[in-house]
């Protein structure tokens, strides 16, 4: 039997989306298969702290997304990096010798310091393979403007959208003008929702504009998709495919928001397979993979369309390091095309040591 490999599971970290990343961490631990893995938890907590765990008793209220936690008197691998002093750490020394041990490493480290390239580039100084997109892709695909732009230079549709980099700089008479009644307000590079606001007033765009710079200092003014929202699975290097089954997403609220995306249950339904021709099909699913190698993506994306009444389709964003929760469409549309959840990790970690 050969050598069994040790995975550094990197989890948590210091953006708003600290805890999907432990249910998504958590999800993956229970699913590796011991007989080929040993598992090493890397905990990055709120503070930038960093900490060990060989257990899933690593986390608490792991069935909540909006209670989950590191557990307390965890051993300390890096110390927190801000004044916050982080209530579960321990003063047990550890060496960097954890690290050393590590065969691949797989962050599943949601939003910003985690999927933007920066805690790539930290993967890279170790000399480690890690799963999911490398410094240049993630960077690339976390800044929504940079990344619409080489897409738009290869012909593939996005909303319109205005950059601005400061709140006095498009009013919002200009903004409809341009772009519609109805606009987005967003942080450039942030993720999964966060900072997103949906506009129909001078003074709900106000509002919008200081809660999105709040987040970030590059904001995008977005009009507004009228379209069915559809998800595709996208996994490989320099020869990636699509997953054969689309995701639809139904929002049940006023759009497909952080909370219902993540905390609130009657947030969205998700139809799996989409009900959608197969032709149209199989044109996302092209544009999908052409979206992952323009963008430098490697390993895994999941990339996100707006289906309008007439068929065509306009790509929404990018995501490098999509969740991997009990709703997580992007191992949902892999098991319901044939690759099981299990299956779907092994490829992964080939993909990283490939």
């Amino acid at each position: 039997m050969s050598k069994k490999l040790t995975i550094g599971l990197i989890c948590g970290g210091t953006s708003g989306e600290h805890e999907v990343s432990l249910i998504s961490a958590y999800n993956i631990q229970a699913a590796l298969d011991r007989d080929k893995y040993d598992v090493l938890l890397i905990g990055i907590d709120k503070s930038g702290a960093w900490f060990l765990g060989k257990t899933p008793e690593f986390l608490d209220n792991v069935d909540d997304v909006r209670q989950v936690k590191f557990r307390k008197n965890l051993p300390i691998l890096l110390p927190q990096t801000g004044n916050y002093a982080g209530e579960n750490l321990t003063s047990t020394e550890q060496s960097g010798n954890e690290l050393a041990n590590v065969d691949v490493f797989f962050p599943i480290t949601h939003g910003k310091l985690g999927e933007d390239g920066a805690l790539q580039g930290f993967l890279e100084l170790l000399g480690k393979p890690y799963v999911g997109a490398d410094v240049y892709g993630s960077a690339i695909c976390m800044d929504k403007d940079v990344s619409k732009r080489l897409l738009l230079q290869r012909g593939i549709p996005v909303a319109r959208y205005k950059l601005i980099r400061n709140p006095d700089e498009l009013s919002f008479e200009d903004a409809v003008s341009e772009l519609g009644n109805t606009l987005f307000v967003k942080p450039c590079r942030e993720g999964s929702s966060l900072g997103v606001s949906k506009v129909r007033s001078a003074e709900e765009y106000q509002v919008a504009l200081q809660k999105a710079f709040s987040a970030d200092r590059k904001v995008l003014v977005e009009e507004a998709i009228s379209g069915r929202e559809l998800e595709c699975s996208v996994l490989g290097n320099d020869s990636p495919e699509a997953a054969h089954v689309l995701g639809e997403i139904v929002p049940l609220r006023e759009f497909y928001s952080y909370e219902a995306k993540y905390v609130d249950d009657d947030g969205a339904e998700l139809k799996i397979p989409a009900e959608i021709d197969s032709q149209v099909s199989l044109k996302i699913r092209k544009a999908a993979v052409e979206a992952f190698l323009i963008t430098e993506c490697r390993s895994m994306a999941r990339v996100d369309f707006f289906l309008r009444d007439d068929n065509t389709f306009i790509l929404n964003e990018i995501n490098t390091l999509p969740g991997f929760n009990n709703i997580s469409m992007y191992p949902k549309l892999w098991d319901a095309s044939g690759l099981a959840y299990p299956e779907l990790l092994d490829r992964l970690i080939e993909l990283a040591l490939e």
